[in-house]
């Protein structure tokens, strides 16, 4: 199942209005929007964390899946206006 992970194609659509990728449209992109909430949820509801690591960990979860989402994006990420591509 793991090498479903490395298979080519495209788990988000880019927005229609603005910047960046919208919403998944492949089960492997909500894996990752799970993965990542989960992921948050953890670091934040983990007691006596040092909120250094914890704000490391959540800042290093985010580019993470900034990183994956812009490569799995059907499209590159620009400012958009509505308009279909």
């Amino acid at each position: 199942m793991l090498h479903k992970f490395f298979e080519e194609g495209y788990w988000f659509e880019p927005k229609r209005f603005g910047y960046g990728a919208g919403l998944p449209i492949a089960w492997q992109g909500w894996a990752l929007i799970i993965a990542f909430l989960a992921l948050v949820l953890g670091l934040v509801n983990v007691p006596d964390l040092d909120p250094i690591l914890r704000w490391t960990g959540l800042a290093i979860a985010t580019g993470l899946l900034i990183i994956i989402a812009k490569k799995r994006t059907r499209g590159p990420w620009r400012w958009r206006w509505g308009a279909k591509d």
